[in-house]
């Protein structure tokens, strides 16, 4: 009787293991239908301008019946509603690390207009990436402005020099986000706050806008000979894009250090396509793409009115395109503020001095 006793309950135990086994099964592939695959469409290498692309699809993210922007975001992998509410709760300002990159030719035309807007209101999570040391622009910023001393002239290597100093200057201060932008942009710092706080710093987060409607595609000369082709999504630096601290940290063998620089040099790429190349290409992990952020390059005046103040970047065209700009109704006109960041801030804060005239 015991020896039956016995066998009998173990078949009830392999019983259960297996069925276990097969309800993990099921469970995994439900949670992965829900999944949609990036598009593997590819191209040589910018054989076109990122101008050309985005005036191609102008329209690229506009959802008409879904909240704007948040098409393509997806919760990091593993992440329950519990502990997405518990980021939500322990994410602040203080967290953030905002670089901004600009050069010595722009210092006053545009890095005055972001001083008095919204880096005003985060001076302690903004640092100004220059090529020149402006003791004017020292005596208001401090020590948040960094000379780099690369170059001032406008190619692939001064770029990709300062993309490197930013990243060695995030790794060494301990924050947990690295965001980057450019000196034509205007930062919702609360919009952005609650846009990284759907992730977890400690996971792997590179979000952003796609510059391109397609991946890229470029020879491996990192990881292989370079007979072998790698493709990447890349977020384009004028509209910014963010990074999670724990993925920084993966990226330091081909970032840190002077590495970012001889890894694009081997790639031979600019510096937002290099972060593609090192988190997408080498690392191997997915961007999350968002269009809450925005270039210059974009039709801004297309960007509807009413979403105009939940976006996480935004541009202007400048002299050379001066009628694209968002269209918002604001304190100032338009000949009194050309960029509409004047007005833009005051929406967002009406209580600044400025503002109440």
């Amino acid at each position: 009787m015991k020896v039956s006793c016995l066998g009998f309950s173990k078949i009830c135990f392999v019983l259960t293991v297996c069925a276990t086994v097969l309800l993990l099964a099921l469970w995994k592939q439900s949670d992965l239908s829900g999944l949609h695959p990036l598009p593997t469409c590819s191209t040589s290498f910018l054989g076109s301008s990122h101008l050309a692309v985005e005036r191609s699809h102008p329209t690229l993210g506009f959802h008409e019946h879904e909240p704007y922007g948040t098409k393509a975001i997806k919760p990091p992998e593993g992440a329950t509603p519990g502990d997405q509410q518990l980021v939500r709760n322990l994410l602040n300002m203080d967290d953030l690390f905002i670089a901004v990159k600009t050069t010595k030719k722009y210092h006053k035309s545009r890095l005055n207009l972001l001083l008095k807007t919204w880096i005003s209101r985060v001076k302690e999570q903004t640092f100004i990436f220059t090529d020149w040391e402006d003791q004017d622009l020292r005596q208001k910023a401090g020590n948040q402005m960094v000379n780099t001393n690369c170059s001032a002239v406008h190619t692939r290597q001064a770029l990709c020099c300062k993309m490197a100093v930013e990243y060695d200057k995030f790794v060494l201060c301990g924050k947990k986000w690295f965001c980057h932008v450019d000196d034509d942009n205007y930062v919702n710092v609360n919009a952005l706050l609650g846009l990284l706080s759907s992730f977890s710093h400690s996971t792997d987060v590179y979000v952003g806008r796609p510059s391109l409607d397609h991946p890229v595609e470029t020879s491996d000369k990192v990881k292989g000979d370079g007979s072998e082709t790698l493709k990447f999504w890349f977020a384009t630096g004028g509209a910014g894009f963010c990074i999670s601290r724990g993925l920084a940290l993966k990226m330091s063998p081909w970032a840190s250090m002077g590495n970012f620089i001889s890894t694009a040099e081997k790639v031979r790429l600019p510096d937002d396509c290099t972060i593609g190349y090192i988190i997408e290409g080498l690392l191997e992990v997915k961007m999350q793409h968002s269009h809450l952020f925005h270039s210059h390059l974009e039709f801004l005046n297309r960007l509807p009115s009413g979403s105009v103040l939940r976006q996480v970047t935004l541009s202007y065209g400048g002299p050379e395109n001066k009628e694209n700009v968002v269209r918002i109704n604001g304190p100032f006109s338009l000949e009194e503020d050309p960029s509409r960041f004047l007005s833009l801030h005051c929406l967002l804060y009406p209580d600044t001095a400025w503002c109440l005239k």
